[in-house]
């Protein structure tokens, strides 16, 4: 990948590997993960779901393995920048459902913001993609994928610390100093990230740590879900989708660096 296009190539092939495999998983289980593709929230009786199901699995399995190819990469993006927005609206209805059975709170807002917010990550780093492939105003895109992620990075830090004991089952009974700990700890690095990445102050670093912080929970956390719950669709969902949201960071710090090489270039020239 041409170094002038500012993406990183680990943070491609990370993202389109956890597409892929949400894709093969709506597959094998001709449903839709309740946990990031909640469509459960439009009804209970969707006609046609499973149809729907193996055709948004073949839909994300096409644009991950379009990302893979350089000639087909602009199409990759626009396929899986597609298909997350679709996800994340999924969670619209939910604006009003959470509110009527847990009552008006912000958090409650905030909390479904941050659902809605792990499918814009992804929906952000397609637009990224499908614009650096594309030629399109680079400018733009990252401006969007900076507010996306810096917003739902910011709600993800939230929900931890105000839906503390809540968040303490995803803390492994191993780790030292307590759950607790560890909870608030995330979410206070999950807002110092989103304020980085808003502001611009290190916010390549940010997403370069965020993508990490994501990968560290994959490799602790969500696989003893799957452990647990061999046959559960929520539980390698979980998996995929967290890795997806790793590679998605990792471009976006990628995007965020070849920014800051262009500009070091421009002043050069002038110079």
């Amino acid at each position: 990948m041409p170094k002038d296009r500012g993406l990183s190539n680990l943070g491609i092939y990370v993202y389109g590997l956890g597409s892929l495999a949400a894709g093969i998983f709506d597959l094998i289980w001709r449903d839709f993960d309740p946990s990031h593709q909640p469509i459960q929230a439009w009804g209970d009786n969707i006609p046609g779901i499973t149809i729907l199901a193996c055709i948004t699995g073949v839909w994300i399995v096409a644009g991950a393995l379009a990302l893979m190819w350089r000639r087909s990469e602009r199409a990759g993006g626009a396929a899986l920048a597609g298909i997350y927005f679709v996800f994340a609206m999924f969670w619209l209805p939910r604006f009003y459902t959470a509110p009527h059975y847990k009552g008006v709170h912000i958090p409650v807002y905030i909390g479904v913001f941050g659902g809605m917010g792990s499918q814009l990550i992804a929906f952000a780093a397609g637009v990224l993609l499908w614009a650096s492939a594309a030629g399109a105003p680079r400018r733009r895109a990252l401006l969007l994928a900076r507010w996306v992620f810096g917003l739902s990075t910011i709600a993800f830090g939230i929900v931890h610390l105000t839906y503390i004991q809540m968040n303490l089952e995803y803390v492994p009974n191993w780790m030292p100093m307590g759950k607790e700990f560890w909870v608030i700890v995330t979410g206070i690095c999950f807002i110092l990230a989103g304020l980085a990445i808003l502001t611009g102050i290190l916010d390549v670093l940010a997403a370069w740590l965020l993508g990490l912080m994501f990968l560290i929970f994959n490799l602790t956390i969500l696989p003893t879900y799957i452990f647990a719950q061999p046959r559960d669709h929520e539980a390698w969902g979980g998996n995929a989708y967290n890795l997806a949201v790793v590679g998605a960071s990792w471009v976006l710090a990628g995007a965020l660096a070849g920014r800051e090489q262009a500009r070091e270039g421009s002043a050069d020239a002038s110079g």
